[in-house]
């Protein structure tokens, strides 16, 4: 079933949002929130059903490139650690330190004892994170094998989406099983009670947004503030202004 009122559903849920984002501003809270899932599962317009009507001084959208050679001699999770959220601030990851667990690990670019030292150790890690106070909450957008080639041949057919099709997409559309394999493995050795996976059917975009924002909502314990008495103040009068006479550059109004 398809929603007919997509729109007028999400807009309550953006009113909660603002609620939310001004009791983490008032508050100090830090939240952060993980997106990962296949190629074509969604992230991008999940996240931006959430950030579309929030500040981004709040909500900050981190969707970090491949890493530059000095960042590949670090610590793996280093170069995540400054994007974490300070007081006031939500974090949404569009893919995260866990490219170590599916990408990374199915097409090379680390080795099999690389990604299983990662997935070892990266719920110590997390378990840090959430002691010291930061809500995380890691989502993972599942879409099945015939939504996911509906959705690559889209992009191959549509010339406003072709942009969104790389070559690693491609070679990641052949290697279901191993993709498959990979985030089997991510579930069951980080699945923890500190930061557990919740598992979103994303078949369906709209339906799956609407579902993702009113979980996010019930997980962090936001509680909407007095609304302020607000009035316009007069303003000042124009002691003698004129408007400049300069020639100004407008851009033509075909519309």
């Amino acid at each position: 079933m398809k929603f007919k009122h997509y729109r007028r559903l999400l807009e309550p849920l953006h009113g909660e949002l603002v609620a939310m984002q001004e009791w983490v501003r008032s508050s100090g809270a830090k939240v952060c929130i993980v997106f990962e899932g296949r190629d074509t599962a969604g992230k991008g317009g999940v996240i931006k059903a959430i950030t579309e009507r929030v500040s981004p001084r709040v909500f900050r959208v981190v969707a970090l490139p491949a890493p530059t050679e000095r960042e590949k001699s670090q610590m793996y999770i280093q170069r995540y650690i400054p994007h974490l959220p300070a007081a006031g601030e939500v974090v949404v990851f569009d893919r995260s330190w866990y490219n170590r667990a599916g990408v990374e690990r199915v097409l090379g670019f680390c080795t099999e004892e690389q990604s299983l030292q990662f997935l070892e150790n990266v719920p110590a890690v997390e378990r840090t994170i959430v002691e010291s106070g930061v809500i995380l909450l890691k989502y993972w957008l599942e879409v099945s094998e015939e939504e996911q080639t509906l959705r690559l041949q889209s992009r191959i057919d549509d010339p406003r989406k072709v942009w969104k099709l790389s070559d690693l997409d491609l070679e990641s559309y052949s290697r279901w099983y191993d993709y498959s394999r990979a985030r089997d493995d991510m579930f069951r050795l980080t699945d923890t009670g500190w930061a557990p996976w919740f598992l979103v059917n994303n078949d369906d975009k709209k339906r799956g947004r609407l579902n993702v924002i009113t979980h996010l909502l019930d997980q962090v314990p936001y509680e909407p503030l007095e609304p302020r008495d607000i009035e316009l103040p007069k303003r000042q009068s124009p002691h003698g202004y004129e408007p400049t006479r300069q020639p100004l550059h407008w851009i033509p109004t075909p519309y």
